[in-house]
């Protein structure tokens, strides 16, 4: 597959929009990777090659936010993460990945457009932060990170209503999916999804990782805050209708 250019013009385009989302622009660009790599490959070899480039795009971002996150949030909602990685570790083999992301898709659209609705009427008021909402999506979102690699939506429904400064904002996901991620590795190796033919795919598309952060940073700073978060809710609705394609599509 390292000769073959099906692999490139797939796998370029999904590393870059990866990239532009962990910089911070479009927060739902990134769940269109996935699906992206879904073209030329099979669904395990494509989570497993993606997971890696995660990690590295988590890490680049990191240099950019170093310690902006929000620590009140990050106490509520890391120990989901840890909760809901562990879900999806023991129950890999029993949920049917299409069914998952049509699941997700429903609720994220379903709640993009609440919040689009709601702008249009004006009513943009700040909400508080909260354990329970807070526990709950936060263990929603490393379970699906883990299975399908589509953990952003479940966060973004609970961290989007507190209209944190952007950075704030961004910061705090970065932390959170570098976490769940490192937390991945593990499972994904015992699990046997790291075999050197992944790895040298993955080698060939790293070099785009930073590309898509820088671009992604540069993007977002340039972007006023209520732009930024209309932005992020169309995008949430966007990834969400894509998400329910791809899980009708898997189920069909």
């Amino acid at each position: 597959m390292l000769t073959d250019p099906l692999f490139y013009l797939a796998g370029v385009p999904a590393v870059l929009l990866l990239g532009i989302s962990k910089g911070g622009f479009g927060g739902g660009l990134g769940g269109f990777s996935l699906p992206l790599l879904l073209l030329v490959m099979p669904p395990m070899q494509a989570a497993a090659i993606m997971l890696p480039l995660l990690c590295l795009a988590d890490f680049t971002g990191l240099k950019a936010y170093f310690g902006k996150w929000d620590w009140s949030n990050l106490r509520i909602i890391l120990p989901g993460a840890v909760i809901g990685t562990a879900l999806g570790w023991w129950t890999f083999d029993v949920f049917e990945s299409a069914h998952i992301l049509l699941l997700i898709g429903v609720i994220s659209v379903g709640y993009a457009c609440l919040n689009i609705r709601r702008r249009a009427a004006g009513a943009n008021r700040a909400l508080s932060k909260n354990w329970l909402k807070g526990g709950f999506w936060s263990t929603l979102s490393g379970f699906t990170s883990f299975v399908s690699h589509a953990g952003g939506p479940p966060l973004q429904i609970y961290l989007l209503p507190q209209r944190l400064n952007k950075e704030t904002y961004i910061a705090t996901t970065n932390i959170f999916f570098l976490l769940i991620n490192l937390m991945k590795l593990p499972p994904y190796y015992w699990l046997g999804q790291f075999s050197p033919a992944n790895l040298w795919l993955c080698l060939a598309l790293a070099p785009w990782v930073p590309i898509g952060v820088y671009l992604g940073v540069y993007l977002q700073r340039r972007v006023q805050t209520d732009v930024f978060y209309g932005l992020l809710q169309f995008f949430l609705l966007l990834t969400g209708l894509w998400l329910i394609y791809k899980g009708w599509q898997g189920l069909s």
